[in-house]
């Protein structure tokens, strides 16, 4: 029997009209989105489906939308028979859609948790002296070594090691600006700034700590039914303070998606697939495990053609 995972996108993969074709098929899409706005003081569908880009691209409105849309497809999947996968995993936000799924948070209790995640995370760091950069075509520990000369007393470090080759870092802006800069002498194919102005996953983000986890706290949070796996520490977890405690250290840590995907492929899982808007996780794990299946359910077609393909690989 193969093994396949389940893997939820995080903020970056929103887009206005995402899910819409889904949606059109499955009313429990919108419904998903209902339920979140209820825990909201805005409507989240109608921000997804009309947009504007710039209002959805906010972190304080993306990422309940990317929280709601991976539990939508989530939900399409389990209503249309599809089957339980063996792993779960999230890429930093989507970590939270990953434990919905697994039965360890509850989608209402999620929704405000997240909304408090954002709004600190906004906070932490005020507009434009944050920044975040991709680079592209050089090793993690060449981008790491010049993370380290670039940053000058300030702060810039590797936020994201999303596939041998791509790495995402953070930092002040103008610590970042330097590292751009050495990294482009340093060969990459590509060093560009990211259209965002919160730093995630770096130091900057530690002044969220305190009062997010207040929000853990505060939260019930169950023994996962599916282990997820965490981003952080590359482990699943059943005790509550455990999870609370990864999802604590995620805020200023770097996601570990290479080695996540790495790990999964060493347990047996040869099949993939994103549950949530877009294809970037699909992307990403081609160029990590070349060998195993990858596959997008952001679309009626594929998610029907997995589910008929897959129905066999699960426990139902």
């Amino acid at each position: 029997m193969t093994a396949f995972a389940m893997l939820f996108p995080g903020q970056g993969s929103q887009s206005v009209g995402m899910l819409a074709d889904l949606a059109s098929q499955h009313p429990i899409v919108a419904d998903t989105f209902r339920e979140a706005s209820d825990a909201l003081d805005f409507d989240l569908w109608a921000q997804v489906i009309d947009g504007p880009a710039d209002a959805l691209n906010q972190t304080t409105v993306t990422q309940p939308a990317m929280l709601a849309g991976g539990v939508a497809v989530w939900r399409v999947w389990q209503q249309s028979g599809g089957p339980a996968p063996q792993f779960l995993a999230g890429h930093s936000l989507g970590e939270y859609s990953a434990l919905v799924a697994a039965g360890s948070l509850a989608f209402s209790d999620a929704v405000p948790l997240v909304a408090r995640r954002a709004a600190l995370m906004q906070q932490a760091v005020p507009a434009g002296e944050g920044a975040m950069a991709a680079v592209l075509g050089l090793d993690d520990e060449v981008v790491d070594a010049i993370c380290r000369e670039a940053a000058e007393g300030q702060v810039v470090a590797s936020a994201n090691y999303n596939s041998p080759g791509q790495v995402v870092i953070a930092g002040a802006a103008s610590a970042v600006e330097r590292a751009i800069h050495r990294c482009r002498e340093a060969g990459a194919r590509r060093a560009m700034l990211l259209p965002v102005s919160i730093p995630s996953h770096c130091a900057l983000m530690e002044p969220a700590r305190a009062a997010f986890a207040e929000a853990l706290d505060a939260t019930s949070i169950l023994a996962p039914g599916i282990p997820v796996v965490h981003n952080v520490d590359l482990a699943s977890h059943e005790d509550p303070a455990a999870i609370r405690r990864a999802l604590l250290d995620q805020l200023a840590s770097p996601v570990q998606w290479t080695a996540t995907i790495r790990l999964l492929a060493s347990q047996g899982v040869e099949q993939f697939a994103e549950c949530g808007p877009g294809k970037v996780l699909t992307g990403l794990g081609k160029r990590i495990v070349r060998e195993a299946s990858h596959v997008a359910l952001e679309s009626p077609e594929t998610l029907d053609t997995s589910i008929k393909a897959w129905s066999q690989h699960g426990d139902g």
